[in-house]
C-alpha cells in the first residue's frame, strides 16, 4: 500500500509539473512588431500571448524584465524596468514604465506569467527593441538635393570605418521613394520607402541595422531616389492627378559604435556627390524606364572615381515632422513570385506574357541581346480578342499608358528589377525593340512577376465544402493584398489612393485576413492631417488632389475617421485611436452638422456604385441624403459610445440626443408607413435602415421582410459600395444567412460567381465584371466579414473587445456541409470547423479558445442527452463548460479556454 501511495504521489506530481511546463509565454511584441527598429515612443506597449494545452487555463500575474543588454536579462535582471509581479491577466498594451530611454538604443526584455494556480510560466525568450531618434536635433545629416533637377538621382559619399565596429544603425529617408545602399548591397528589403503621406506635414523615416553590410576600412554609401507620390508628372504618360511637393532630397544618419565605446556619425552633407543615372523616368502612375548605358560602372562601390560629380546641395528643413514606427504603417516587400502561365507571340516583336493572377508586382527580368536595344513592357488587367492590352482599365487610353522599359548596356545577359514603379496587372505586352533600325532583337530569357504589397501577417483560413465560396474568398484575398501598401489603396493601377470609405466598410473583412492594426494606424494619422480647418475629413487620404463637391467631402466616406478607431478597438482592445483622434472626431461631427439642412444631410454619393440594370447609374437607386444622413446618425450613436468609453460622460449624454434627433427626422423623411419600408425601397435604403439600427422595432420585421423579397426575387444584389456591407449584416443578424448563401452560391446574374465565371482573377470594381472598369478593387468584398463571422461564426464580443472573450455563432447554410476556419486573435488562435452530412442531420463543432480567454459558443437548441463533448455525455457541471443561456431555438454555453469537439444531435 506505501508503495502504491508513493507511486502514486510520483505520478500525481509529474502530472502537475508537466501542466506547469505546458504553461508558457510566447509571441512577444512591441507596439504590434517583432523586434521593431525605430521606435520613437517613449514609452511603448509591449504585448505577449500565454499558451497552454490544459483546458481552462489562464493568466492571473505578470512579471515584465527590461535590461540594457542581453547579459542583464539573461541574468534575470531588469536595469531598465522590473514591473515585479503583477496581478492582473492582461497581455496586451503594457506600456514601458522604466528609465528614461535614448536616441538608438536598443532594449532587451523578456516576461513570465502566472497559471491559475498561481504557478509561475518559465520566463520567455528574450525579445528587443530600437529606439529611434527621439528628437529633431538628434539628427546629425542633413536634407541634401541635387544640384540640377532630374528624373531620379543617384548619390554617393565614402567613408572610414574603424577596426571593432559593434553595431551600425541607419536612419534613413528620401523623398518621393529612396533606396540605400552600402558597397554594393541593399539596406534592408523594403520597396518603395519610406511611404506615402502629406510630405508638407509628415515624412516617415526607416531605421536599418547595416552592421553586416560595413567593413574595417573604405565603404561607400549609396542612395537613389526616384519621384513616388511626392512628384507627380504626366509627360505622356497616364498620371491620375499630377503635383508637386519639391525636388528629390534625402537624408542619412549613420550611427557607428565601436567596442571601446567611441561612437561616430557619418551624414548627408554638402559632401555628397549625384548624378542623374540610369532612371530616364519614373512616375508612381506612370512607369520607369532605365537606360542601363547611363549607369556609371561600380558607381555603388568604394574606389570609384566621382570627383566628376557635382556635390549635392543643402535643403532648408520644412515645417513637417520626420516620423518612425508609430505613424508607419507595415514596409512593402516581395511576397512571393510567379512565372508565366503562357507566353503568346502576337507578332515578330511583341509577346504577351499571361501571369495568371491580377495582382499588384513588379517584373524581374532577364534580359539578352545587343547593347542599346530595349525591353518595353506594357501591364494590363484585360485583353482583347487579338492579345493587345485593354488600356479601359488602367486609365484610359485617352489617358496615355503606362509601361517599364529597360535599355541594355552590353552584349550580355543582363539583370534588371524596378525600384520606382508597381503596378496591380495580370498582363504584361512586351515589345522588343533593335538598338538599330533592323538590329537583332533583345530576347528575355525570364521574366518572372514578384507579388509586391505590405507585408501584414495574414491571421485569417477559411474554407468549406462549397467550393465556389473558396473561389470567393480567394477572388477578394487578392485583391485585398494588391492593395495593402502605404495605404489601403482602392485599385493598384490607375488610381492608387486612399479612398476611405474602403477603410471602415471593408475594415472586418480586411482584419479577418490580415494583421492591418499598424496600416489602419497610419491611416488614422493621414486622414487627420488632411482634415481641414472647417473639420472636414476629405474622402482620400492623403489628400494629394482635391476632388470637387460629393467627391471630396462625402459623408460616408469621412464616417471613417470615426468608426476605423472602434473597430481596431473590438478588434484589438486598443483604444489609443480612440484617445488619439477624439477631438477632431467631434469637430468632424459639428462640420456635419453645419451641413445639414432641416436635419437633412446630402454631402453624399449615396450607394455609390450600385447595380440599376435599367438606369446603369453608379448611385441610382439610392440617393445622398439616404446614406449620408444614415451616416450622420451613426457617427452620433458611435461618438456617445466613444465618449462613454473614455470617461466622458457629459458627451455621451449630448451625442446620444443628437442620435435621438438625427433619428426622428430620418424617420419622418424616410420611412414608408404604407408599406413598412425606408426611402426608395431599395436593397441600399432598407439594409442601412436595419443594420445601422434605424429602423424602430415595430418595423423591422416589415423592412427585412422587403429586403428578403427583393434579394430573393431578383436573384442577385443590387446595392453597392455602400449599402452591400449592410445588406450583408442585416441578413445575418437576423438569422437570414439562409438568403446570402443563395444570393452569392450562383454565377448567372451580376455577382461574385459571375464575375469569376468572366475570367476574373481579383475582386473587379462592378457586379458584372464590366471591361471599362478596374479589375482589383476590394471595395465591394465584405463577403469576407460574413465567411468569418456568420458562416464560420466566429464573432468579438463588444463588451469584451480583443477577443478576450468571444463568440462562436456559426450560421448553418444548406449551400455548405462544412466549415474550417480560424482566426489568428491578439490572444492567440481561435478554430472553428462544422460538419454535418446534410440539413437536419446530427451537427458536429469543433472549436479551439486560446488560453486567457473565453468563448460563448452557441449551439442549436436541443433536448437533454441530446450534446456530447469529445465524446462523452456534456456535463454542466465540467468547470470549463457552463450553460450561459438558453433559448427557444440555441443554447449559449460558456467556454474556458482549451479544444473542444460537440456532438449535437
Amino acid at each position: 500500500m506505501r508503495t502504491l501511495f508513493r507511486l502514486l504521489l510520483v505520478t500525481l506530481t509529474f502530472m502537475s509539473a508537466a501542466q506547469a511546463a505546458d504553461y508558457r509565454v510566447a509571441d512577444l511584441k512591441t507596439e504590434y512588431s517583432v523586434d521593431p527598429l525605430g521606435i520613437d515612443l517613449a514609452q511603448p506597449r509591449l504585448q505577449w500571448r500565454v499558451e497552454s494545452g490544459e483546458r481552462g487555463q489562464r493568466q492571473t500575474a505578470y512579471q515584465i524584465l527590461v535590461a540594457s543588454s542581453a547579459g542583464e536579462l539573461a541574468g534575470d535582471r531588469g536595469d531598465l524596468w522590473d514591473s515585479g509581479r503583477v496581478e492582473s491577466s492582461e497581455t496586451t498594451f503594457i506600456r514601458y514604465a522604466g528609465a528614461k530611454l535614448v536616441s538608438a538604443q536598443k532594449v532587451f526584455w523578456k516576461t513570465r506569467s502566472w497559471d491559475r494556480a498561481g504557478k509561475p510560466s518559465a520566463w520567455s525568450t528574450s525579445a528587443t527593441w530600437t529606439m529611434a531618434l527621439l528628437e529633431q536635433t538628434d539628427w546629425k545629416g542633413i536634407w541634401i538635393t541635387p544640384q540640377t533637377s532630374s528624373e531620379a538621382v543617384i548619390m554617393r559619399r565614402e567613408f572610414a570605418v574603424k577596426s571593432g565596429l559593434k553595431r551600425a544603425l541607419a536612419f534613413v529617408s528620401g523623398v518621393g521613394i529612396y533606396e540605400l545602399g552600402f558597397n554594393g548591397k541593399k539596406a534592408g528589403d523594403d520597396l518603395l520607402a519610406p511611404g506615402w503621406t502629406n510630405f508638407d506635414e509628415t515624412i516617415l523615416y526607416r531605421t536599418e541595422d547595416v552592421t553586416a553590410l560595413l567593413t574595417e576600412g573604405t565603404n561607400a554609401a549609396t542612395m537613389e531616389l526616384g519621384n513616388g507620390m511626392y512628384h507627380v508628372v504626366r509627360r505622356n504618360r497616364f498620371a491620375k492627378f499630377t503635383g508637386s511637393f519639391g525636388p528629390l532630397r534625402a537624408m542619412l544618419h549613420l550611427q557607428l559604435e565601436y567596442a571601446d565605446g567611441s561612437v561616430e556619425v557619418v551624414g548627408t552633407d554638402e559632401k555628397w556627390r549625384t548624378d542623374p543615372g540610369p532612371v530616364t523616368f519614373n512616375g508612381i502612375f506612370s512607369g520607369e524606364d532605365h537606360d542601363a548605358r547611363k549607369e556609371p560602372s561600380g558607381w555603388r562601390n568604394a574606389g570609384f572615381n566621382d570627383s566628376a560629380w557635382p556635390n549635392a546641395v543643402p535643403v532648408n528643413r520644412p515645417a513637417f515632422v520626420l516620423k518612425a514606427h508609430s505613424r508607419d504603417s507595415e514596409p512593402l516587400r516581395v511576397i512571393e513570385t510567379r512565372k508565366p502561365v503562357s507566353v503568346r507571340e502576337l507578332k515578330p516583336g511583341l509577346t504577351l506574357y499571361d501571369f495568371g493572377q491580377n495582382t499588384s508586382f513588379m517584373p524581374r527580368i532577364l534580359v539578352s541581346g545587343p547593347a542599346g536595344s530595349t525591353v518595353k513592357m506594357t501591364p494590363g488587367e484585360v485583353i482583347n480578342e487579338d492579345g493587345t492590352i485593354d488600356r479601359g482599365t488602367m486609365g484610359g487610353a485617352h489617358r496615355g499608358s503606362a509601361w517599364w522599359q529597360y535599355t541594355k548596356a552590353t552584349d550580355g545577359e543582363e539583370t534588371w528589377f524596378p525600384k520606382f514603379y508597381y503596378v496591380g496587372s495580370r498582363y504584361l505586352s512586351t515589345e522588343f525593340i533593335p538598338a538599330t533600325e533592323g538590329g537583332a532583337l533583345p530576347k528575355l530569357e525570364s521574366v518572372e512577376m514578384a507579388i509586391v504589397h505590405a507585408v501584414a501577417e495574414p491571421t485569417g483560413h477559411f474554407e468549406t465544402s462549397n467550393g465556389l465560396f473558396n473561389r470567393i474568398r480567394d477572388l477578394v484575398r487578392w485583391a485585398q493584398r494588391s492593395n495593402m501598401v502605404s495605404v489601403l489603396t482602392d485599385c493598384p493601377h490607375r488610381e492608387k489612393l486612399g479612398w476611405i470609405e474602403q477603410f471602415h466598410l471593408n475594415g472586418p473583412s480586411i482584419r479577418y485576413e490580415f494583421d492591418t492594426a499598424r496600416i489602419f494606424t497610419k491611416a488614422m494619422w493621414d486622414m487627420a492631417e488632411a482634415q481641414t480647418e472647417e473639420g472636414l475629413i476629405p474622402n482620400i487620404a492623403p489628400e494629394y488632389t482635391k476632388f470637387k463637391g460629393a467627391f471630396r467631402g462625402a459623408a460616408e466616406w469621412g464616417a471613417a475617421f470615426i468608426l476605423v478607431p472602434w473597430q481596431q478597438y473590438q478588434f484589438t482592445g486598443d483604444v489609443e485611436l480612440l484617445r488619439s483622434h477624439y477631438g477632431r472626431m467631434k469637430t468632424y461631427f459639428a462640420y456635419l452638422e453645419s451641413r445639414t439642412q432641416d436635419g437633412i444631410l446630402s454631402d453624399g454619393l449615396g450607394d455609390w456604385y450600385d447595380l440599376d440594370i435599367n438606369k446603369k447609374g453608379r448611385a441610382g437607386l439610392t440617393p445622398a441624403p439616404i446614406t449620408a444622413t444614415a451616416f450622420l446618425f451613426h457617427d452620433a450613436e458611435m461618438l456617445s459610445q466613444i465618449a462613454r468609453l473614455l470617461g466622458k460622460k457629459d458627451d455621451a449624454a449630448m451625442y446620444a440626443e443628437k442620435a435621438k434627433a438625427i433619428h426622428a427626422r430620418y424617420q419622418k423623411e424616410f420611412f414608408k408607413p404604407e408599406t413598412g419600408t425606408y426611402a426608395t425601397n431599395s436593397q441600399a435604403s432598407n439594409a442601412l435602415a436595419l443594420g445601422l439600427n434605424i429602423a424602430e422595432s415595430t418595423a423591422r420585421e416589415s423592412v427585412l421582410a422587403s429586403l428578403v423579397k427583393d434579394v430573393e426575387e431578383r436573384g442577385y444584389a443590387t446595392a453597392g459600395d455602400i449599402g452591400f456591407r449592410y445588406l450583408l449584416r442585416s441578413l445575418a443578424d437576423a438569422g437570414r444567412s439562409d438568403v446570402v448563401a443563395k444570393l452569392i452560391n450562383q454565377d448567372e446574374k451580376p455577382g461574385y460567381g459571375y464575375q469569376i465565371k468572366q475570367g476574373a482573377t481579383a475582386l473587379p470594381e462592378s457586379w458584372n465584371a464590366s471591361r471599362g472598369a478596374s479589375h482589383n478593387h476590394f471595395m465591394l468584398g465584405q463577403v469576407i466579414e460574413w465567411f468569418y463571422h456568420d458562416l464560420a461564426g466566429i464573432r468579438p464580443d463588444p463588451s469584451a473587445p480583443g477577443f478576450k472573450r468571444f463568440i462562436i455563432a456559426p450560421q448553418l447554410v444548406a449551400e455548405t456541409t462544412w466549415v474550417d476556419a480560424s482566426y489568428e486573435s491578439i490572444h492567440g488562435k481561435i478554430a472553428v470547423r462544422w460538419e454535418r452530412a446534410s440539413v437536419g442531420a446530427p451537427l458536429t463543432l469543433k472549436v479551439t479558445v486560446p488560453t486567457n480567454t473565453t468563448a460563448i459558443v452557441y449551439l442549436p437548441q436541443t433536448g437533454a442527452g441530446d450534446v456530447r463533448e469529445s465524446g462523452r455525455p456534456l456535463t454542466l457541471g465540467d468547470p470549463n463548460v457552463r450553460l450561459a443561456q438558453k433559448g427557444r431555438a440555441l443554447t449559449a454555453l460558456e467556454v474556458a479556454s482549451g479544444s473542444y469537439v460537440f456532438e449535437v444531435r
